[in-house]
């Protein structure tokens, strides 16, 4: 397995835009990836970016986003498009995400996967694609009832003590979904572990990268 390593590009800073279609599935799919790249990016610039949620919600997305991004410098854009019903809004979150396209240019995107089981991850993982066209495209993956569990081909390691920081923010900032029968410590470590394994990590956060180009080859 070869290891790939993000670095800033020639400006100084690395740029990311962090997308969910709710509040929390930017942290469920990449928390520990945002974590590490806040520790170890100096100056990283996050456009987070979130399309439904209820004003609760959304309160609780902007709590998560300062707790996950320490230090960055951080843009936040917060969208009340119909939950559930994206497909529907296929145009105006087309529109949104060409919105923030407009002003931010990221190195990296951090988003849905495509082939998502939730309908409205899908048409943001669809989409993505065709308004951030020269970007690293990750689509991060959440757990389900669906059972939509891939293949990834990106993985991210993470330490157990990383996993738990995670774990521990996601009860912090989200106390709406704690009543939910599959938020708990079981289903994120475990799927972190199991990804883990997958790379010969403690941890990981997995990803679906579709295209990506190697450079600095002669």
């Amino acid at each position: 397995m070869l290891s790939l390593h993000l670095s800033p590009p020639a400006r100084g800073t690395l740029s990311v835009l962090a997308l969910g279609a709710h509040p929390d599935d930017i942290e469920i799919g990449a928390g520990a990836t945002l974590l590490g790249l806040a520790e170890s990016q100096p100056g990283l610039r996050v456009s987070y970016v979130v399309l439904t949620g209820s004003p609760e919600r959304q309160l609780e997305a902007r709590n998560a986003a300062a707790a996950f991004l320490p230090g960055a410098d951080l843009s936040i854009s917060l969208f009340d498009l119909p939950e559930g019903r994206l497909p529907a809004a296929w145009a105006d979150a087309k529109n949104a995400l060409e919105e923030i396209a407009a002003t931010a240019l990221p190195d990296l995107v951090l988003a849905p996967s495509a082939g998502d089981a939730h309908q409205d991850h899908r048409v943001i993982g669809e989409i993505v694609p065709t308004v951030f066209r020269d970007q690293l495209y990750l689509g991060y993956e959440i757990p389900k009832w669906d059972g939509d569990m891939g293949r990834p081909s990106m993985y991210v390691p993470m330490s157990a003590e990383a996993a738990r920081r995670k774990v521990e923010l996601l009860h912090k900032c989200y106390p709406s979904q704690h009543d939910r029968d599959w938020w708990d410590d079981e289903v994120f470590l475990g799927l972190a572990r199991l990804r883990g394994m997958e790379c010969r990590a403690p941890y990981a956060e997995a990803f679906s990268c579709a295209k990506a180009v190697i450079g600095g080859l002669p």
